[in-house]
């Protein structure tokens, strides 16, 4: 790639925008200013250092931890958002199932030979779903407006429940499923993952019969040359179920969101990968599941960079992310020392919604609310409260402390799945 040309390139996460739903919607995502400036930052390249771009709008953190800040612009030919750019180090790395049957196919395909790409597409395909996602954001004046996103999603098992990206759905307070004959279903998130970008929903309607189930392979055995197809919904719901065909590129491709973060490993594949497409199948030449599609290098020059987070990284979060996560029901944002000075208000977490009949909302939280102290601890990000949420169950009663009006007000919460 040439550097002269580096300062086009964007790292972007695939999916055309996104929410997320009835969960506990910490936001530490995006910059928060109550003066309701809409923080933009460009991305440029320096030396060793390649810009990167989320494609989706990250409006609120399903109770997530905190990430960098991002740009928000549509999508070109669609009505989504898409969040730039990502600092994030590219570079070359060196290169346990999971165990519950009944919740995911798992077996090994025993085939002799390979499938035909049509052969794939048939037993893959109707296994990807779309993944319609719908929240509330801050536009550029300032205003919450309602945001629409669009991702995929792969069916893992016959009770409904769906394996995609966090960054999907992110945000949303309503996820609709939508299946291969084009039947939208209402679906819930269930638990995710935030520094694996990995997330489970499930369609909440049992009498709905999933038209197929995924069978997970192996990326490990995965070489370099590998023939892969992608299946996916690139640029949303009209292209539905697309297929591309590459191979595998490179193998344990590192990117690291920061100097001092965590890094993650893809698989890097010449598949055709677009926004959309964040959550789909990445499908090796038996039919089986080996990736999910997540992310692509785009800009002047460069093509065929996609990437996604390899099988074998995924299957041992599987069982953990099956399981529902305790419920607060508020949409938040951190509130940084500094934006606290500008504007003579306690760090802490703000209140930007409160959903309806939630724990939040029996509790007594408001928007514009501050919380301050987190089950009597001092809490300045959403990082912070989830760690002090984790150590709880389904019914515990949470202290909190919250700045409202100028005053301090003590109110109590009690988790819920």
């Amino acid at each position: 790639m040439d550097n002269s040309n580096n300062e086009k390139n964007e790292f972007q996460l695939v999916n055309t925008n996104n929410t997320s739903e009835d969960k506990d919607f910490n936001n530490s995502n995006n910059n928060y200013n109550f003066q309701n400036k809409f923080f933009k930052h460009k991305g440029k390249i320096k030396r060793g250092l390649v810009s990167y771009v989320i494609v989706g709008l990250i409006c609120s953190i399903v109770a997530g931890t905190a990430s960098t800040a991002a740009t928000l612009y549509y999508l070109p030919n669609s009505n989504f958002f898409k969040n730039t750019p990502l600092y994030q180090n590219l570079k070359q790395g060196s290169g346990s199932t999971a165990t519950s049957t009944n919740y995911i196919n798992a077996s090994t395909v025993s085939a002799k030979g390979s499938l035909t790409v049509a052969q794939i597409a048939q037993k893959v395909g109707p296994a990807v779903v779309g993944v319609s996602t719908t929240g509330i954001a801050q536009n550029d004046y300032g205003f919450a407006e309602k945001q629409e996103g669009m991702g995929s999603g792969i069916i893992i098992n016959s009770e409904g429940y769906i394996l995609t990206n966090f960054h999907v759905i992110n945000g949303a307070q309503q996820v609709k499923v939508i299946l291969n004959d084009k039947k939208e279903v209402s679906a819930k998130i269930v638990n995710y993952d935030q520094n694996m970008d990995l997330a489970i929903v499930k369609v909440t309607d049992s009498s709905v019969k999933m038209p197929a189930v995924a069978e997970l392979g192996s990326s490990e055995a995965l070489q370099v040359g590998d023939p892969v197809v992608a299946i996916g919904n690139p640029l949303g719901k009209e292209l539905l179920g697309s297929v591309t065909t590459g191979v595998i590129s490179a193998k344990n491709r590192e990117i690291q969101e920061s100097s001092n973060g965590p890094k993650q490993t893809f698989l890097q594949t010449d598949a055709a990968i677009n926004a959309g497409n964040s959550g789909g199948a990445l499908v090796n030449s038996q039919g089986q599941v080996i990736g999910i599609n997540t992310a692509k290098i785009n800009g002047s020059g460069v093509e065929g960079l996609g990437f996604a987070i390899p099988m074998d990284s995924i299957k041992p979060k599987i069982d953990n992310l099956l399981k529902p996560i305790l419920k607060i029901g508020i949409s938040c944002r951190d509130i940084s020392s500094d934006v606290a000075k500008q504007n003579n208000v306690p760090e802490g977490v703000a209140v930007l919604q409160v959903e309806e009949f939630s724990p939040a909302e029996k509790a007594g939280l408001q928007t514009g609310d501050i919380i301050t102290k987190f089950d009597g601890k001092s809490v300045k990000s959403v990082d912070s409260m989830n760690t002090i949420k984790s150590k709880h169950k389904p019914g515990d009663e949470i202290s909190l402390e919250v700045y409202r009006d100028g005053s301090t007000k003590s109110l109590k919460l009690k988790l819920s799945e």
